[in-house]
């Protein structure tokens, strides 16, 4: 089956998150668990954007020994000097050149002819072959970039000596079939196409970046460039753990793989948020906290019978223990009996119904039902432990002025209901009043 080779750009294009900043330890921490996870390469930044990022680069080409190690560059020579001081202890080096070639950019950004665009990225590579043996050209903004010169750009690019050619979506505007017809008709129009690996980047502003990826190996792409969490600027990159587990579950469909250790998925996606500061959302695919829970009772009876009624994936494949069925008011009778074995309770049908409905009661009202809320419900509904306080009432006082304070009433069965009322103020809530009602 055909490898797809990991690209990895978390430490680059992730880190230009708005108000993400990595230190050089959370950098090399990050890269040493992609090294684990089985990345192939690994852009550990840009070099020429600062003294602190070609260090954080140097660091990280320094601690990483079984991944190829990449920064990034400007088709400049400064950029690419930048790149070759940050690698010079990397085991295995590579660059990262790009130049914008859409028409917007060339007019624009640029300020270029189709002419110096072609002459600025062959020198460019060129003078990067002094370096580094392995070199990938971005024509940035590829996807709005005409075809027939997206094809002259790879010829050259391949005929300077490139040897990989990444074709980026920059801005996520490309549909799945305009993005996988680039690479169709790359190869079947660019002489000398054979000799190189072509490479797939997207962004997600349109929310199709990981489809889009699928679609360029449809097509041909030997890479697919992307993020750990799918974090990146603006709405971010190819989520790397989707692409890897939708090639593992639709094998047959794309008869390609990649060679991640993908048992290792939870942990970096754990590892990259904490250090990120990005929450994942809970609805993530593959790493959100509900990708393998389940409410729904329909659901909860289909997993609880056969898992793959409901899920096709195992949460084990990516490194977490099992699947979760969350009780609330969607569960069904069969995963709150389910809870109680769980739990060591053994009920009669009567008991059962009587909890059960008392359950329904409980979730409507919450949001969530944790354990500790059912045991309270069966040990004090079901076996009959004495209620001997309500709370009532609770009124907190708070701010940067006035004392801090509470009011609580409760009731409390003693012989007959009874109410109590008590205050409590200051920073120690010293008790300074006591009524009873």
């Amino acid at each position: 089956m055909r490898k797809i080779y990991i690209f990895d750009t978390t430490l680059r294009d992730g880190e230009q998150s708005p108000g993400v900043n990595l230190n050089m330890q959370e950098k090399v921490e990050i890269a040493l668990q992609l090294e684990k996870l089985g990345i192939d390469r690994i852009e550990a930044g840009f070099p020429a954007a600062s003294p602190g990022d070609l260090a954080g680069v140097r660091a990280v080409a320094e601690a990483v020994r079984n991944s190829s190690v990449i920064g990034l560059a400007r088709s400049r020579e400064k950029d690419i000097d930048a790149v070759h001081e940050a690698l010079k202890n990397a085991q295995d080096p590579a660059i990262h050149v790009f130049l914008a070639t859409s028409p917007i950019h060339r007019e624009h950004k640029l300020r270029m002819s189709k002419e110096q665009v072609l002459e600025t990225a062959e020198a460019a590579i060129r003078y990067a072959k002094k370096y580094f043996s392995k070199i990938e050209f971005s024509p940035e903004d590829a996807g709005r970039t005409e075809l027939d010169f997206l094809c002259e750009v790879t010829e050259m690019a391949i005929r300077a000596g490139a040897t990989v050619v990444n074709i980026p979506d920059t801005v996520g505007y490309m549909t799945p079939s305009e993005f996988g017809n680039i690479f169709k008709t790359l190869r079947e129009k660019v002489p000398g196409i054979e000799k190189i690996q072509l490479s797939a980047h997207c962004h997600d502003d349109l929310g199709m970046a990981t489809a889009n990826a699928l679609a360029a190996i449809l097509n041909g792409a030997d890479q697919v460039e992307g993020t750990i969490n799918g974090i990146g600027e603006r709405a971010g990159n190819t989520s790397l753990e989707e692409v890897a587990m939708a090639l593992e579950t639709r094998q047959e469909f794309y008869q390609a793989k990649t060679t991640l250790r993908l048992s290792e998925i939870a942990r970096t996606s754990r590892l990259v948020s904490k250090l990120t500061g990005m929450v994942v959302p809970g609805n993530k695919a593959i790493v959100g906290a509900n990708a393998f829970a389940h409410e729904s009772g329909i659901h909860q009876d289909g997993m609880l019978k056969e898992k793959t009624t409901y899920e096709i994936m195992s949460p084990e494949t990516i490194g977490l223990k099992e699947s979760k069925l969350v009780l609330g008011k969607h569960s069904g009778r069969h995963a709150f009996r389910e809870k109680l074995i769980d739990l060591g309770y053994e009920l009669n049908e009567e008991q059962l119904n009587s909890a059960f409905a008392k359950f329904k009661d409980l979730a409507d009202k919450k949001k969530q039902v944790l354990d500790e809320d059912i045991r309270t419900l069966v040990e004090e509904k079901m076996i009959g432990t004495p209620e001997i306080f309500a709370l009532e009432s609770l009124r907190l006082v708070y701010g940067d002025n006035p004392q801090p304070g509470a009011v609580v009433r409760i009731k409390t069965a003693e012989g007959a209901w009874s109410r109590k009322r008590r205050t409590a103020t200051g920073p120690w809530m010293r008790f300074i009043k006591r009524s009873t009602k």
